[in-house]
């Protein structure tokens, strides 16, 4: 994967979700915000052997569970480091966190 950074703007259901990578070359920080950027809740994935650490940096009032599975997936895939922060107006459901998941580790696979 390439240093630097990608932008994507990810429309689902009537809600807009910005999602910035910044790629390292042994890892990636990723910021997803709806509508604005703001810095959210924020995890810190590393990968150093079968199963990834996870350190919460900035606490989460929801959307927990999801930060931690995409920030831990990434970094398995990337072998590395994944530091992630999210930023959402409301509450995400099932749907929305799968499709979410799906086109940023699509992003990765791409790249």
């Amino acid at each position: 994967m390439e240093t630097g950074c990608n932008t994507k703007i990810i429309s689902y259901e009537n809600r807009i979700f910005l999602v910035n990578m910044l790629n390292f070359e042994n890892g990636m920080i990723i910021s997803i915000s709806e509508n604005s950027q703001k810095i959210g809740p924020m995890l810190i994935s590393i990968s150093s052997g079968p199963i990834p650490s996870t350190s919460i940096i900035i606490p989460t009032k929801s959307e927990e569970l999801f930060l931690k599975l995409l920030s831990e997936k990434i970094s398995s895939f990337l072998r590395g480091i994944c530091v992630i922060t999210g930023n959402f107006e409301k509450p995400l459901d099932s749907k929305t966190t799968k499709q979410l998941m799906h086109e940023i580790m699509g992003e990765l696979h791409n790249d």
